[in-house]
């Protein structure tokens, strides 16, 4: 037997503290819940934000713009990034994913113009720009939408 090899670990498990047990305790009479003030009701239940009755801060802050929960995030990606893989490769975005390009799809990939290709490449994507279009199919590379 070694002292590391103790099992559970020595202090690992405490025991739970005894509440309302008298007042030499140290727990007892009000069991720690201080004296007077809703929290030390039983039942209590205080709602998340709840400031004694004051305003909320969430309620005070004033809001403004709105948020669209279905807009669609779709990953930008410049053709000077292509330049990494082989000439006639086939991009796809999970061989996007695999280079370390873009971390995960959400809702597809744009290819866009910024910079120069100097490979042909095949390009699979799920929107292109028009000058990223020029550009891929002036080399000789051919674009897929998915």
């Amino acid at each position: 037997m070694k002292l590391d090899k103790l099992s559970p670990a020595p202090h690992s498990i405490k025991k739970p503290k005894r509440v309302g047990r008298g007042c030499s305790s140290g727990h007892g009479f009000t069991s720690g819940r201080g004296s007077k003030g809703q929290k030390s009701r039983s039942g209590a239940k205080i709602k998340r934000g709840f400031e004694g009755g004051q305003m909320p801060l969430y309620r005070r802050i004033p809001k403004r713009g709105f948020i669209n929960v279905f807009k669609k995030k779709i990953i930008p990606i410049n053709l000077e990034r292509l330049n990494i893989f082989n000439e006639g490769e086939t991009i796809t975005p999970q061989k996007l994913i695999d280079a370390g390009i873009i971390k995960k799809i959400d809702h597809g990939v744009k290819i866009l113009a910024k910079g120069k290709l100097n490979k042909k490449l095949i390009v699979q994507a799920h929107q292109f720009s028009q000058q990223a279009i020029k550009e891929i199919e002036s080399i000789g590379g051919k674009i897929e939408v998915i």
